[in-house]
């Protein structure tokens, strides 16, 4: 089966052929860097690094564009607020962005770039749709006229007048329209210098959604093969995005448009905008990277995704199972065979519009079968297609022996040594007396043919 990917914009599954043979361009829309990154980030980058690993292990080349907005209104108010520069926060939200995404295993994307790098090409842009009549100024900022391109509202499938009733489109004044968003924004008075530049227009900065049509233009061309973000993103921003690069170029922007589901937290969508979020780095605070990437893939990356510590607690309780496979059977070097029934049902699953779930599901069937023939072979082919997901490659002991650090590995072998003498001995109450205290501690025993092996309690 080849792959096919929904498609956000004909609403349907489509069989994926590159527009050039053998080679993926893909643009996702990335962070906006005034804070920490929250778990609805999380999905996203990590749905989005295994469509590019899958891309990859599908043998094509795959250049993936993900971008860093490192200029918007956000950022100016925590920078003022926080005494320091806009170069300076972004600066280091971006290390702070990428500390959490490298503990996820999120791979680094072939181009990040920053809007701040782009604003003569935004600039292009914006006098392209001046000159064909698409924008007009009013005062110091430029404005984009929708109803004057034909297409507006063919991504989010609604008519102009439903956009206009259905939404809350912020008026603003010199608007033409309220529909029409602004491409360049003139300077206000106070504004700190770094968040500047000069313009026919007068000194200002880009609008938000000029920076993606921009930046996606010069690193993979005027028409390229994937676009991703949010759902949130469909409109106005992706909207808008067609908008802008299809009315200056007057070709298709994206072959194929997809969309991640949203968190949610009882119900409710988890955004920072509403106060109900997770940062990254709480949930890591609490749960291993590994456990919070395996919460993420165990849902399709189109379904909504229910935040819960039960979820996770479940979701740990889950790996575990895997890793345990793979710590009683060292797994064998191997390269996958997609002809082996394992491996082939995993490609099926994944060649169906990513379907993790079925995916991680051949995982587990495999981890039975391990556990049943004991086979290298096999483990190795579990650890492999635990690869393509970004699981199970850490070292399993450690893996299952993380969280344990605080005891001192030296008494816990002490006091296995201890139980294993008073077995000896049949004194069982002792025996049963030291595997209580090591529970206590978070230590679980694990009694087999070959001896007795420990893991941190999950």
């Amino acid at each position: 089966m080849s792959l096919r990917i929904y498609n956000t914009l004909s609403r349907a599954l489509e069989d994926f052929v590159p527009l050039e043979p053998g080679h993926v361009r893909m643009y996702v829309c990335g962070m906006t860097v005034y804070d920490l990154c929250h778990v609805g980030h999380a999905r996203n980058t990590v749905a989005f690094d295994v469509v590019q690993r899958w891309l990859k292990a599908s043998g094509l080349r795959v250049t993936f564009v993900r971008n860093i907005t490192d200029i918007d209104d956000k950022i100016i108010r925590r920078a003022v607020d926080n005494g320091e520069t806009v170069r300076g926060l972004t600066d280091r939200m971006i290390g702070e962005m990428y500390r959490d995404f490298d503990a996820l295993g999120i791979e680094r994307p072939t181009h990040d770039p920053r809007a701040t790098d782009f604003v003569p090409q935004m600039l292009d842009i914006v006098r392209t749709l001046e000159g064909r009549g698409l924008a007009y100024r009013a005062g110091t900022d430029v404005n984009y006229a929708v109803r004057r391109f034909p297409g507006y509202g063919k991504l989010s499938g609604k008519s102009l007048d439903e956009l206009h009733a259905g939404e809350r489109v912020a008026v603003a004044e010199g608007k033409d329209d309220p529909l029409d968003f602004v491409l360049w924004k003139g300077a206000k008075p106070g504004e700190p210098q770094d968040a500047q530049w000069p313009s026919a227009y007068g000194a200002g900065r880009p609008g938000w959604h000029i920076e993606c049509s921009a930046m996606a233009g010069a690193l993979l061309g005027t028409t390229f093969d994937i676009h991703g973000g949010g759902a949130d993103l469909t409109f106005p921003h992706h909207e808008n995005e067609i908008a802008q690069s299809e009315g200056a170029h007057g070709v298709p922007l994206a072959k194929v448009w997809m969309h991640n589901g949203f968190v949610n937290v009882d119900n409710e969508k988890m955004s920072k905008s509403l106060g109900n979020f997770f940062t990254i780095r709480d949930v890591l605070a609490r749960y291993d990277a590994q456990t919070l990437r395996f919460f993420i893939l165990r849902a399709h990356y189109r379904s909504p995704l229910n935040y819960s510590d039960v979820h996770l607690d479940d979701a740990r309780g889950a790996l575990r199972r895997l890793y345990t496979a793979l710590d009683a059977v060292p797994p064998a070097q191997v390269a996958i065979d997609w002809a082996q029934p394992h491996a082939a049902r995993f490609k099926a699953a994944m060649d169906n519009d990513f379907g993790t779930p079925e995916a991680v599901a051949v995982l587990f069937e495999l981890a039975g079968e391990v556990n049943r023939s004991r086979s290298p072979q096999q483990a190795g082919l579990l650890k492999a297609l635990g690869g393509v997901l970004g699981l199970l490659q850490e070292e399993p002991r450690a893996y299952l022996q993380a969280g344990a650090a605080a005891v001192d590995e030296s008494w816990i072998a002490e006091r296995i040594a201890a139980r294993a003498a008073a077995k000896q001995a049949r004194d069982f109450a002792a025996a049963d007396a030291v595997r209580a205290e090591l529970l206590a501690r978070g230590i679980v025993l694990k009694d087999s043919a070959a001896g007795t092996t420990w893991e941190a309690a999950a």
